[in-house]
């Protein structure tokens, strides 16, 4: 099971977060620990537990095919300046 944040998106429902690469391709994030998260996000960073697989299926429609595992910050090369993940725009008609 992963930590994975989350920002509040309404009454009772959360959005998953996500990060980019510095090509810029989203990723989804996950952590193995909930100190881990706190210690990339801080300790009011809201949070859901979600297995693997779970969290491939809520990323998947989005068209988010990674997960960065364990984001170490500065240190790692995914931006962590997250906006939350949202499905792609419909294509103009």
């Amino acid at each position: 099971m992963f930590w994975v944040p989350v920002r509040r998106s309404g009454p009772g429902s959360v959005t998953l977060r996500t990060g980019r690469l510095p090509e810029g391709e989203r990723v989804g994030l996950a952590f193995s620990t909930h100190a881990d998260l706190v210690r990339v996000f801080g300790p009011e960073q809201e949070w859901v537990r979600l297995s693997p697989p779970a969290l491939r299926a809520l990323l998947g429609p989005l068209g988010v095919t990674r997960i960065h595992v364990d984001v170490r910050g500065a240190l790692d090369p995914v931006v962590l300046s997250l906006t939350p993940a949202r499905p792609p725009a419909p294509a103009p008609s």
